[in-house]
């Protein structure tokens, strides 16, 4: 327990009040004092009371960080996500901040920008910090460095006595003990895909190629599985500029309308995601293209964006928000049931459903 905080000096100054302060202010040992802060130790009512008002009168804080070493405080979670700006993981991260509060745990909400570096320092901190849990979100390219970057979060936060739960992205070996949560991101792609297949369509082009990707590979293969299912080739895969994104999306339709003399041999688009159809909207009309009369599209992810586009957009919603209150439930389950830091892998999968609006429409 630390013994120094903030508090008001004798005249309205910012003064070290100290453990000792509200020992003399309360008339009481420091020794009782610190017992009735921890709240894990027997004391009577009236030694609880005369602490705790002499904690008010003299604005008394308690420094949470020794509470926390001390396993006396409130225990703390943190949520890693590449940015706090984006639709899905903003959405994962309330989730997760609001599961963990209504458990009583403290929520710690970080960001790295797609800097490894970052992620790495960030992880640390939270080893550091003694975190119950880390929940690491969204996809990433999968190669080598990437295996062995999270096998060594995952051990090091085992051997802290924390938990690595990766949420939207999957494990890098069967043997990393992890905890994931992630949705069925393969079984979305062929849905919509399969729902552009009944309209009619069979020249159906797929935009937005991030090669290697965890979040964009499973797209591909459901959108190709639907294709094989139907009988029809591998389709056409192209990408989106550098990577997703509505400026990717935009530059991409802008190039291949180009070079088709703006007569599309394809009659409808599946987009790697929202933003990505946004901007293939927006290049199919400036060619005087309509969407869906010419060309229908659909989208991924069911962003804020895909209701408000002329037309509302057809896509795949992912339960973001579930993902993040799921991985706090499943770890302190874990927890709960006494599940060894340390343990082999544990996997669960939530499922995505279509949300049909107007921007399909049947072959001409």
């Amino acid at each position: 327990m630390a013994d120094r905080a903030q508090g008001p000096g004798p005249a309205g100054g910012r003064n070290r009040v100290t453990i000792r302060d509200v020992a003399g202010r309360a008339g009481v040992s420091v020794a009782t004092v610190s017992r009735v802060l921890a709240g894990n130790y027997p004391t009577s009512a009236a030694a609880r009371a005369k602490v705790l008002r002499a904690v008010k009168d003299l604005d008394y804080v308690i420094d949470g960080r020794a509470r926390a070493l001390a396993g006396t405080g409130p225990r703390t979670v943190a949520v890693i996500v590449m940015s706090v700006d984006s639709a899905f993981y903003a959405t994962v991260a309330q989730g997760v901040e609001q599961e963990a509060a209504a458990r009583g745990r403290l929520c710690m909400v970080c960001s790295h920008g797609g800097d490894e570096a970052r992620e790495l320092a960030l992880v640390q901190m939270m080893r550091e910090q003694r975190a119950e849990f880390v929940v690491l979100v969204g996809g990433a390219v999968e190669n080598e460095r990437y295996r062995a970057r999270l096998t060594e979060y995952a051990h090091g936060l085992a051997a802290a006595g924390s938990r690595l739960v990766l949420c939207g992205r999957p494990a890098p070996g069967p043997d990393t003990p992890v905890l994931v949560v992630e949705y069925d991101n393969e079984a979305g792609a062929y849905a919509v895909v399969s729902h552009l297949l009944a309209a009619g369509h069979r020249d159906i082009l797929y935009l937005g190629l991030l090669p290697g990707h965890t979040t964009v590979e499973p797209r591909i293969a459901g959108y190709r599985r639907a294709l094989a299912d139907h009988g029809l080739g591998p389709g056409a895969v192209r990408p989106a500029g550098r990577g997703l994104g509505r400026a990717n999306g935009y530059a991409a339709m802008r190039e291949i309308l180009a070079e088709c003399g703006g007569r599309p041999d394809f009659t409808a688009v599946f987009a790697g995601d929202d933003m990505v159809a946004a901007g293939a909207m927006a290049a199919l009309r400036e060619y005087g293209l309509s969407v869906p009369g010419d060309v229908s599209v659909v989208g991924y992810n069911n962003d804020f964006v895909a209701q408000d586009l002329n037309p509302p957009l057809t896509t795949v919603s992912i339960p973001a928000y579930e993902l993040g209150r799921e991985a706090v439930r499943l770890a302190l389950a874990e927890e709960a049931a006494d599940v060894p830091r340390g343990a082999a892998q544990s996997r669960h999968l939530l499922g995505t459903h279509i949300v049909l609006r107007q921007s399909v429409a049947p072959r001409r």
